[in-house]
């Protein structure tokens, strides 16, 4: 071999070696930049796609064992990496004086190394364990100066980072709606598990979640969209679905129980979603008096889920037996500590029996239809609700009977005597009416009108009747069709003859002023013989 073609060959191994080295080397280069590369493009994404900034504590990616040769060859294609951070935090543009938009404990994914150099990015599941998801409140985020003196690569001013997951898993989770006023209680939902769908930029993604509800506990299964997400006002983000409420204890409220499970549907965004659904609490009772009357509703509401305000749409209900529908909103005003419940409530034709079941200890003493309209308000003032409730109403009973014997004896012996029959006993069972409008405010109910009517006997009263005193004070005129004398037996009806002219007066056989007075457990009844001027009604 001529020292020419030796020097040749030795020129050609010497290149071969340093190509062979080069190769090597970049491919050694390449492998271990993926891992700050990968973090990264994860940060960029986190800032584009939530219009935040970005604090990711640790990230470390696992490359399985192959040739970096092969690696670079093949341009990383068919080589999937594990990815895994911890303790991540998204501010919402910059936000410092709120908790993050999102805090992650820890999150994994994996990822087809040739994808990285794709465009658009794909990974195909994420998944994030012990995630804190906090909605700032609608239209108070910082006021960061115009669109051109922002900094590129900061809230959405750069290019698109072009990265679309298709499937993310979130695990022992908390939403988070934060209020606008800073002393208020934020709305907290537990979530167990929630699974989504195509969360490609710009596109809704599927959802299927499982979550408790703050207020009243309970579980709930739902499934629908979410997004896409609005990464200028989080609030305005889209959502809609159906959901599955089961087995919510209404007792955390005051003044009622009962098991609630709801089925329904909404739309909207996470400031403000259209509910339309059905509720059933077989068992629905008031504490105070503690007897179970199975309730029902079909309802559409708009919910505030920035403050948990709701106005109820007109809202059907069945309560027992008795139908009524409800409309009203309840209410958190700036500077209020509670809220305000304002309600129109309408019951055209009530079983008595079941509104008497819901509101009594005892066993009803009275069964019959009723009429009622009335507007309840329960002001936002610390106290009981017994005490901030005002009610602004009427009412109308008929048909009514009465269940106790004794009052029932007396109603007929009444009946007897304003029809000038007091020895006819086929007179029994008759039917009572009663109607009258009425106001309550500060726990002292006023009757505007009170009358009650029986064949041949009618009462007209005024008054009022405090529940926390228990004192009643009506007054008032009981009229008989009959006239004085006709209302006895014996002797005394012909005694009363001569007195006749002086009790029939404004068209009546007998008018007679009375009064109501004492206490709801005795009451006092008589003539009233204080003069018109005097009396308090």
């Amino acid at each position: 071999m001529t020292r020419k073609k030796r020097n040749w060959l030795i020129g050609i191994g010497l290149s071969a070696g340093v190509g062979i080295a080069a190769l090597f080397l970049a491919a050694y280069m390449l492998a271990n930049r993926f891992e700050p590369y990968i973090r990264q493009q994860a940060i960029l994404y986190l800032q584009e796609r939530f219009d935040s900034e970005v604090e990711l504590a640790a990230l470390r990616v696992s490359v399985p064992k192959v040739s970096p040769v092969a690696l670079l060859l093949r341009h990383g294609h068919g080589t999937v990496a594990m990815v895994a951070g911890e303790d991540l935090a998204v501010h919402h543009r910059g936000r410092r004086d709120v908790p993050p938009m999102f805090l992650m404990k820890s999150f994994s994914f994996e990822v087809d190394l040739g994808s990285l150099f794709d465009v658009p990015k794909k990974v195909h599941r994420v998944m994030l364990d012990g995630m804190e998801i906090n909605v700032p409140p609608k239209d108070e985020r910082p006021k960061l100066g115009s669109e051109e003196n922002q900094p590129k690569g900061v809230y959405g001013r750069p290019e698109d980072p072009g990265v679309i997951i298709e499937e993310v898993m979130i695990t022992n989770s908390v939403l988070t709606i934060l209020p606008k006023e800073k002393d208020k209680t934020p709305l907290r939902f537990d979530l167990h598990r929630v699974m989504l769908a195509s969360a490609g930029k710009s596109v809704a993604m599927q959802y299927d979640a499982a979550l408790t509800n703050a207020k009243p506990p309970g579980e709930i299964l739902s499934q629908g969209t979410f997004g896409p997400w609005v990464a200028g006002e989080p609030a305005d983000t889209p959502l809609a679905g159906q959901y599955d409420f089961a087995k919510a204890d209404l007792g955390v409220f005051k003044g009622i129980a009962g098991i609630l499970d709801s089925t329904g549907r909404f739309e909207g965004t996470l400031s403000s979603i259209e509910v339309q659904g059905k509720a059933t609490v077989p068992n629905f009772q008031l504490k105070q008096a503690g007897n179970p009357v199975p309730l029902s509703t079909q309802f559409e509401v708009l919910v505030d889920g920035t403050n948990g305000n709701t106005i109820l749409k007109p809202v059907t209900g069945t309560l027992g037996t008795t139908s009524f529908t409800t409309s009203g909103a309840v209410i958190k005003r700036e500077r209020d500590v509670e809220r305000s419940v304002s309600l129109d409530v309408t019951m055209p034709k009530g079983n008595l029996g079941d509104l008497l079941t819901l509101a009594m200890k005892e066993q009803p003493f009275m069964d019959g239809q009723i009429y009622l309209k009335t507007k309840i308000d329960i002001p936002p003032l610390s106290g009981t609700v017994r005490e901030k409730l005002r009610l602004d109403g009427q009412f109308e009973i008929s048909e009514a009977t009465f269940l106790r014997s004794t009052i029932q004896d007396q109603i007929d012996t009444l009946s007897r005597r304003g029809q000038g029959e007091p020895k006819n006993k086929e007179i029994t069972e008759v039917l009572s009416g009663m109607a009258g409008t009425f106001h309550l405010e500060n726990e002292m109910i006023t009757f505007n009108s009170l009358s009650f009517a029986v064949p041949g006997a009618g009462v007209d009263l005024m008054g009022s009747y405090g529940l926390a005193s228990d004192v009643v004070n009506f007054h008032g005129t009981l009229k008989l069709r009959a006239k004085v004398s006709q209302t006895m037996t014996g002797w005394k009806r012909w005694a009363l003859k001569p007195v006749d002219p002086f009790f029939s007066k404004q068209g009546v056989g007998t008018l007679l002023r009375i009064q109501v007075v004492g206490t709801a457990k005795k009451p006092e009844f008589g003539r009233d013989r204080q003069k018109k001027e005097d009396r308090p009604f």
